[in-house]
């Protein structure tokens, strides 16, 4: 008997959610807890970290999980390697559904590092507007350079106070190119932070940067192990059939 458990938080894993409930497979949805009120589930859902590593494959084993798909954010890193590490202890098959980077296009002006810290070291020392599209979680190094006015964009409202003066945007994806050129127009971006998450939900503030001739500082993806990954829902339920057909 199949019983899944879904990495969740991405829009890709809600797509997913909704087409294996479709079918009818038992299935849990689990959040990482980052987000005060997540968006509903045609799933039952769970919200909070397992303890680490052992924590997850005690519950893969307690809840008879025999299927985990890795959909979430793919600079949630931490997860991702405990899922690989949790699988393996407790031999439950493992695939992730993770979208392709964005490559970039002619007419793109990005500045490429490695990380966070690399990224506050891209900005310019002369003061600019400069929008972090990067998660709330990651902003903290910012602060040292404190000439910018920043501006952030979250789903919840900050519920501590911020490192830094910032204009805060609350408000939930996907965004439209016209929305995101009126944002940035209307608060004279000068330039970009943003992590190369892929995927068409965000994609909007790299095609308006382009628009707008901004530079983008843009992060790449932590490495991560080896795994089984698909870039499609349709791929994970294809997964289902033949890791079933093998009696797992």
């Amino acid at each position: 008997m199949t019983r899944a458990l879904i990495l969740g938080g991405t829009a890709d894993a809600s797509l997913l959610a909704a087409e294996i409930a479709r079918a009818r497979i038992d299935a849990v949805y689990s959040y990482g807890g980052r987000t005060r009120a997540p968006a509903g589930q045609p799933l039952p859902t769970r919200i909070g970290g397992f303890g680490g590593v052992s924590g997850l494959a005690d519950y893969i084993r307690r809840e008879g999980i025999t299927h985990v798909i890795d959909a979430t954010h793919p600079f949630a890193a931490e997860m991702s390697r405990n899922a690989v590490a949790a699988c393996a202890e407790a031999g439950t098959p493992l695939i992730a559904l993770e979208r392709m980077p964005w490559d970039r296009t002619q007419g793109d002006n990005w500045i490429e590092v490695a990380d966070v810290n690399a990224a506050v070291a891209a900005l310019p020392e002369t003061p600019a507007r400069v929008f972090l599209a990067i998660g709330r979680q990651h902003i903290a190094p910012f602060a040292a350079k404190p000439q910018h006015s920043y501006t952030l964009r979250f789903v919840d409202p900050p519920e501590t106070s911020l490192p830094f003066t910032a204009d805060v945007i609350v408000s939930r994806g996907p965004f439209t190119l016209d929305g995101e050129l009126d944002m940035m127009r209307t608060r004279g971006i000068g330039w970009i932070v943003a992590r190369n998450s892929g995927g068409d939900g965000a994609r909007a503030k790299i095609d308006a940067a382009r628009t707008l001739g901004l530079p983008v500082v843009m992060i790449s993806r932590p490495e991560l192990p080896d795994r089984p990954r698909v870039e499609s829902v349709t791929e994970v339920m294809q997964w289902f059939g033949h890791s079933t057909r093998l009696g797992a």
